[in-house]
């Protein structure tokens, strides 16, 4: 699925902040169900993944996981910051 362009130049935009932090717990149900959440109220949802978390390879699968969890697509992924999105 194409993303717009708009919704590219929102996820970019250095105004639009993280709504929601992975921290120590990792990737419990409680951080899915609160972007699930997040996602039916707006269309963007951007995550703050805590550095050290996650290797720099297991990143990618994060992202996805998030993805599939929450019905979404991965809009933008940098480093430790990946931003969702949901039709």
């Amino acid at each position: 699925m194409r993303v717009p362009d708009r919704i590219l130049r929102e996820a970019k935009s250095r105004e639009f902040r993280p709504t929601v932090r992975v921290g120590k717990a990792g990737l419990s149900e409680t951080v899915v169900d609160e972007i699930r959440q997040q996602l039916t109220s707006r269309e963007l949802v951007k995550i703050k993944v805590n550095k050290g978390l996650f290797e720099r390879e297991q990143r990618n699968d994060v992202w996805a996981y998030l993805a599939e969890a929450t019905q979404s697509t991965v809009v933008l992924q940098r480093g430790n910051i990946g931003v969702l999105w949901r039709r």
